[in-house]
This record gives C-alpha cells, structure tokens and sequence, in this order.
C-alpha cells in the first residue's frame, strides 16, 4: 500500500493526533485551574498539584515510550506488508510494561513524602503533595496501557480513535473536576484537591477500557499473551531503553526546573506550574505533526521509498511552524486573561507575567525539536535521540540553569535554560537526518 505525501494524507494523520495529544496537558492544565482557585489553601493546592504532576509526567514519559517503539516497528512492517509477522508483539509488549509499572507503584507508595521531600516541599504543600499523589498515582498503570493501543493504532495509520478516546477522557475529566473539586449542595460535598485527583483517575480508567474495546473491535491485533517471545521483541526491548534513558534525561531536567522553582518560594513553583502546563500544552499541540510524521515516516521506510521521506519532514516541518506561529500569536493577544484561567493569586500572576514571554517566543525551536523527534521515533533511530537528549540536558540546560542562578537571574534562569535545550535538541536532529538521508533522495 503506497503512501501520498500531501495536505490530506499528512492532516488526516496530525489533527486527530493534535487533538488526541492534548488531552493528557488539557488534564493537567483542568485541574491547574480549578485546583488554583480553590477557596481554601489555593495557593498550597496549586503547588501541590505542580509538584505531583510533574512527578507522574515523568513516571509516564520514562515508561510510557514503549507506545513510539510498538509504532515505529509496526509501521514499518505494514510499509513493507508483513504486518502478519508481529501481531502478537504488542500484547508481549504491553503486558512486561504494566507489570514494570505496577512494580513501580508500588515502590513509591512507601517512600512518596521522602520522594517530595526531594522537590523541597514541606508543612502544608507535602500534605497535599501526599494525598493527591496517594489518590493519582493509580491511573499509572491505566495510562501506559491507553498509550501504548494509542501506539498500535498510530503505527496502523490511525490517529482517528486515539483522538475519540483522549476527547471523551479529557471532557469526563473537566466535567467530573467541577463536581468532585467544589462539590454539589446537598448531594456532594467539596472534596478540593483530592476531587481532582479522583476526577482524573475516573477519565484515566474509562480511557483504557475504550482503548481496548476500539483495539478489539477494530484491528485484528490480539491482546492475547501468546509465546514464544516475537522475534522483534529484542529490538522493541533496545529501542525502549533507549528512550527510556532518553526520558530520564529530559525528565531530569524538567525536575530540576521544579526543584529550583520551588526552592524560589511559593509563588515561583505557582507561576512555574501555570507556564509549564502551557509549554506542555503547546508542546503536544504542535505534537499532531510529529505524529504524522512517526507514522508516516515509518511506513516510508519500510518501503524504502526515500523521496517520500524527503519530502514528508519538509511538509510536516512547514505545518507545524504555522501551528506555533499562531499559537505565538494567541498566547501575546491573550498574554493576560490566560494566567488569570489558572490562579487567581496575584503575587502568582506578576510572576507568571514575567516570565510568559520566553516561554512564547520559544515555540518555534521546540517546533523543530518536536516533528524531528517524532520523525526519529517513527524511523527507529532511539539511540540517536538518546544521545541528543543526554548532551542538550547535560551539556545544555543544567549548565545553563546553575550559572544563571550564580549570576542572579532568578526566575529567568530556569526558562533561558529551557530554551537553550530546545535549540540543541532541534539543530542535532535537523542536522543528522540531513546528513542520513540526503544522499539517499534521487531528486536531492
């Protein structure tokens, strides 16, 4: 089956995938708003839910990789039409990692107040931090799953039910926040900060059961635990780890980013929860071409058809800066009512106010950064991102972030830090897929 690069293959792909990847950031940024504007402990809330939140993200990004390494192996066996030879890898896939995540869930539950500790939080903030953590981190396991059948179906050229299970996660998950976080007079009581861990279980749940009812319904790959092992299982295992080192990489520096926010003071780790959910948000939206490019760019491959690749990281690079360049624009139009959506503490605002606009004008180089990395994922070349991620963190961000704060920046250093990691990420991928598949591309 041959695959057309143009506006209608490459959008059928990246817009359900837009929309399908902002539902875990519109989660996130659900219960910033709302558990901001609590009545009682708002503020001490807000951090809490920062804290956590950036915590799980980590768990979930570090673990939830096997979703890029199952699509990436399948869509390069439906290129090359022998997809009958690995439908019984994703089942083997799945059930090692829930098993992994379920080992690891366990782990944290008895250590969870040392582990905030190390995020500086204290008094009411680790309170917080411990029952919204204590209620959340069961979802864990439900999200893996969801991710990795949304892996399946992006390897299969199908971003369509990804899309519809994230909506209705992400719309259960804002309609039951009003509900549990401030309660219903007379029939539910404001359960606050634990309303919203509650509210975002549910969604999680009811995410994956969807996941697997469209998986069964849809596709003829079998969720049964067949052996012997796929013999591209050692692959998918390298690949994994690969990102999963990857992961922890990026995750480091996200943590750090944390850490140093909230060593700031309360309104600092506020207004960094505030802008980070909003990287966040703008980093998955301009993800729908990244994941057209992961699809598509492993099908290509599979069929060696390199032109095609050529002119799909060209296409889908273009899209996507006219996707950042309109949400630079929004976010300057609206640079005010947006950081009002999230807190109504002022000393949190001026300090989100001051920081906005490096977060902005940023967008364009994690662009580049973003469709690459997915074009990457989609051909198999995790070691390649391992190693990019390692040296933007190691040589880039953490540099970054300890000499601005020995200069006096503040604040300032966190986000500077941010945008020199992204411009190292972007101008290494741009650069070897340049010099690996150039040369290939008859027409070049």
């Amino acid at each position: 089956m041959s695959t057309h690069v143009n506006f209608k293959s490459i959008n059928r792909l990246a817009i359900p995938a837009t929309i399908s990847g902002i539902a875990e950031p519109l989660l996130s940024i659900t219960d910033t708003a709302i558990v901001g504007n609590i009545p009682e402990d708002g503020l001490e809330s807000l951090a809490a839910a920062g804290i956590v939140g950036s915590f799980l993200s980590m768990l979930i990004w570090v673990l939830g990789q096997t979703r890029s390494a199952i699509s990436a192996i399948i869509s390069q066996y439906l290129g090359a039409g022998k997809l009958d030879e690995v439908k019984n890898l994703p089942a083997q896939a799945i059930f090692f990692n829930i098993l992994l995540s379920v080992v690891i869930l366990v782990s944290t539950i008895f250590v969870v107040e040392d582990i905030f500790k190390l995020f500086e939080a204290s008094g009411k903030i680790l309170e917080y931090c411990i029952s919204y953590y204590s209620i959340r981190v069961w979802g864990f396991p439900l999200t893996l799953f969801t991710f990795a059948i949304f892996g399946i179906f992006r390897g299969l050229q199908n971003t369509f039910y990804p899309m519809l299970i994230a909506m209705i996660g992400a719309g259960l998950n804002i309609f039951l926040d009003f509900i549990l976080v401030y309660g219903v007079d007379g029939y539910i009581p404001a359960m606050y900060l634990e309303g919203a861990a509650w509210a975002s279980l549910i969604a999680q749940g009811i995410m994956a059961v969807l996941a697997l009812i469209l998986l069964l319904k849809k596709t003829e790959i079998s969720m049964k635990l067949t052996f012997p092992l796929n013999t591209e299982i050692k692959r998918l295992v390298v690949m994994s780890l690969n990102l999963f080192v990857r992961t922890a990489a990026l995750n480091a520096a996200l943590m750090l980013a944390v850490r140093e926010a909230t060593i700031l003071g309360d309104r600092f780790i506020g207004a960094h929860t505030i802008a980070i959910n909003l990287w966040l948000f703008a980093a998955f939206f301009i993800d729908g071409y990244s994941a057209a490019g992961n699809s598509m760019g492993g099908k290509l491959l599979g069929a060696s058809d390199y032109d095609g690749l050529w002119k799909l990281a060209k296409t889908i690079f273009k899209y996507g800066m006219v996707v950042s360049v309109v949400l630079m624009l929004s976010g300057f139009i609206f640079y005010r009512p947006i950081g009002q959506i999230f807190s109504n503490e002022e000393i949190v605002l001026q300090t989100f106010y001051g920081i906005f606009y490096i977060v902005i004008i940023g967008l364009p180089m994690n662009t580049i950064a973003f469709i690459f990395d997915g074009l990457f994922k989609g051909l198999g070349e995790m070691k390649y991102l391992r190693n990019v991620l390692l040296s933007a963190t190691f040589l880039g961000f953490i540099p970054v972030l300890y000499l601005g704060k020995f200069l006096g920046w503040g604040f300032y250093a966190i986000w500077i830090a941010f945008v020199v990691w992204m411009m190292i990420r972007g101008f290494a991928l741009v650069w070897k897929f340049r010099q690996k598949f150039r040369p290939l591309v008859q027409n070049a």
